[in-house]
């Protein structure tokens, strides 16, 4: 459904964090009784209801008081064609990989196969309140634009990109590197800032890429402006160290990517669990974000993440659910997933509900260096959001009669909302998710 005309007041409780609750104690915003005033798919402005009111007496008014607004949410790192796989419990990383993950992955050569999970992906997504995502695209280029296909039907903001590798994996996975240059360009030529789409360079991760590999990713960086980079790095201690003995050169896991220039940014790694201090100041100086993927860290019993180190260096962090590693594709579990797990940290971590609600918001869009159009409810950016309606008689619909601030409010809506409290979800005011018409 297409953004109507005119300006239209959504009249609901509202949360966003225009700014960093890591840096600003008064960076959540909330609006018991507040409007978000759009025309156009873009926001006018964030307030009361009836300051908006009063500034736009003819806007059509939207009344969903009684439920809440936040940014729509923004996951920096899921899989694509790991929808099935979800679940798989009990496994290490590299043995994950080997038997359960790889071999659906190269099920993807099948191009209906892939446009069928292709779909299933992005609706789940949609459906889940996700309305950017940074995604591990196929091996397989059909499969990838399948991917970008479906995220443009669906309306939702997609950066993804072919997946690159040449060795360690299976053999029916791998690209020659000039294979791999050609399919990546073409693919970025079709699709790189195409509406809502990015495309970022994709190497599996260090594991899998040859040097001639990695230099492929540096010429595809170099190949056009505004490109993103993803990748994998330091996520099992068994991962860290076959990296070791791939490249005796270099001094750590992230050199090995420094040394073909694809650190910056725009460059969003995912995990860093085993990372040295010098690697994070490392990090911290070029400007990348971590992507912490609380569920998939516990799940395949990777470690638990160091935020505390992190913050203390300055490093960017956001959320990802890491599917099908991770237990699912709810950003709300994975925030609640990151407090938990920074409660018995080996350096404890207490994240806020603001905290929470900038990781899985705001801090994604400064990730996917979408901040100039997502992210938060400032003027002038599109209006992605997501109507949260707790159900009435349910555990939330009863926290909520206690909750006396709007950090309890908050946490309560990110501890006790489930699915299906996700009542609708908008991506520059165009519905791309509706729980009325499911």
């Amino acid at each position: 459904m297409s953004a109507g005309t005119g300006i239209e007041i959504i009249r609901a409780s509202i949360f966003h964090t225009p700014g960093n609750p890591f840096l600003d104690s008064r960076a959540l915003q909330h609006f018991a009784d507040g409007g978000l005033a759009i025309d156009g798919g873009r926001i006018l402005a964030c307030d009361d209801y009836r300051t908006l009111a009063a500034a736009w007496p003819d806007a059509t008014v939207r009344d969903l008081r009684g439920s809440f607004l936040t940014p729509g949410f923004i996951d920096t790192h899921i899989h694509y064609p790991q929808v099935r796989i979800i679940g798989a419990l009990g496994y290490s990383l590299l043995d994950w990989l080997e038997q359960i993950t790889l071999p659906e992955e190269a099920r993807l050569a099948d191009v209906s196969y892939a446009v069928t999970i292709a779909e299933e992906f992005v609706r789940t997504l949609a459906a889940h309140g996700t309305t950017s995502a940074l995604v591990f695209g196929s091996h397989f280029a059909p499969a990838t634009g399948a991917l970008f296909e479906a995220a443009r039907r669906q309306g939702l903001r997609i950066t993804s990109g072919l997946v690159l590798a040449d060795r360690n994996l299976r053999p029916e996975l791998y690209q020659t590197p000039e294979d791999a240059y050609r399919e990546s360009r073409t693919l970025i030529e079709r699709f790189e800032g195409c509406g809502r789409l990015n495309y970022a360079i994709t190497p599996r991760f260090a594991l899998s890429a040859s040097e001639a590999m990695l230099e492929v990713c540096t010429a595809l960086l170099e190949s056009a402006e505004g490109l993103r980079f993803t990748t994998h790095i330091n996520e099992s201690l068994a991962e860290v160290e076959q990296v070791r003995q791939l490249f005796p050169w270099a001094p750590d896991y992230l050199s090995v990517y420094e040394r073909y220039k694809l650190i910056g940014r725009r460059s969003v790694l995912a995990h860093n669990i085993h990372a040295s201090d010098d690697e994070m100041e490392r990090i911290s100086v070029r400007g990348a974000t971590v992507s912490h993927c609380p569920g998939s860290n516990t799940a395949l019993g990777s470690g638990i993440f160091p935020l505390a180190r992190h913050v203390e260096r300055g490093v960017r962090c956001a959320l990802g659910t890491d599917v099908g590693g991770g237990n699912g594709f709810g950003m709300i579990k994975e925030a609640l997933m990151a407090h938990l797990m920074q409660r018995v940290a080996a350096r404890p971590f207490t994240l806020s509900a603001a905290m929470m609600l900038y990781l899985a918001t705001r801090a994604g869009a400064e990730a996917l260096a979408l901040d100039e159009e997502t992210g938060d409810f400032a003027a002038g950016k599109a209006a992605d959001f997501v109507v949260i309606r707790p159900a009435t008689d349910s555990d939330l619909s009863h926290r909520l009669i206690r909750a006396e601030t709007p950090e309890q409010i908050l946490a309560a809506l990110f501890t006790l909302s489930t699915d299906e409290a996700i009542a609708e979800v908008r991506v520059a005011n165009d519905v791309v998710f509706s729980r009325s018409t499911e």
